[in-house]
């Protein structure tokens, strides 16, 4: 597990805190890439944000799923590239 201390930050009206680089290579997140955060169980969750511009015809409930479903089997897909 990574662990990290930072101080709050003022960024014009705003206040921020910058990541170490090895968290957002973890993450794979690059200057301009948007995040998503949620405060849960008294935590600020930061994720990459799963944007995307859907094609023609396609619905966001089957990138919604499709996502769910790539989370849920992660592990099991990377461990088939070793094969």
């Amino acid at each position: 597990m990574l662990h990290a201390d930072r101080k709050v930050l003022k960024i014009g009206n705003s206040l921020g805190v910058t990541f170490p680089v090895e968290f957002l290579q973890k993450l794979d997140i690059h200057q301009g890439d948007e995040v998503q955060m949620e405060f849960k169980d008294n935590q600020i969750v930061i994720k990459k944000s799963n944007k995307v511009n859907l094609p023609e015809g396609i619905s966001k409930d089957f990138f919604d799923v499709l996502n769910e479903t790539l989370e849920e089997y992660d592990e099991t897909i990377k461990g088939l590239v070793d094969r």
